[in-house]
């Protein structure tokens, strides 16, 4: 997994949306340079790593848009942030230690808990 910096691509891929994102099988690509010293920011984006990579990449992202296409109707503008992936990472992004001790597929925990 690369981590790159890449303002343009994350601004252009994300609509100015977000700090960073993750692409898999390409890596992690990060708004600015001052995100490498981000240790929570890097977590976030290595758990969505270790998701693509347990669903090959096309799986979670056909999952991801569907999982938001559906909640959107019930959580509208903040369908983002109930997405079972999303929820995953931001619950466990400040354990740093997470990405080692993750079990396959913890993400479905994640589908119908409510933020």
């Amino acid at each position: 997994m690369k981590i790159l910096v890449a303002p343009k691509f994350v601004n252009f891929i994300t609509f100015g949306f977000a700090a960073a994102i993750t692409l898999w099988p390409f890596g992690i690509f990060l708004l600015k340079d001052k995100y490498l010293d981000n240790p929570v920011m890097l977590n976030h984006e290595k758990i969505h790593w270790k998701q693509s990579l347990e669903l090959l990449g096309i799986f979670f992202y056909l999952i991801y848009f569907l999982e938001w296409l559906i909640k959107l109707f019930k959580y509208g503008k903040d369908s983002y942030y109930n997405i079972s992936f999303e929820r995953e990472a931001n619950y466990y992004e400040n354990n740093l230690e997470y990405t080692k001790t993750r079990k396959h597929f913890k993400w479905i925990k994640f589908i119908f808990k409510k933020c």
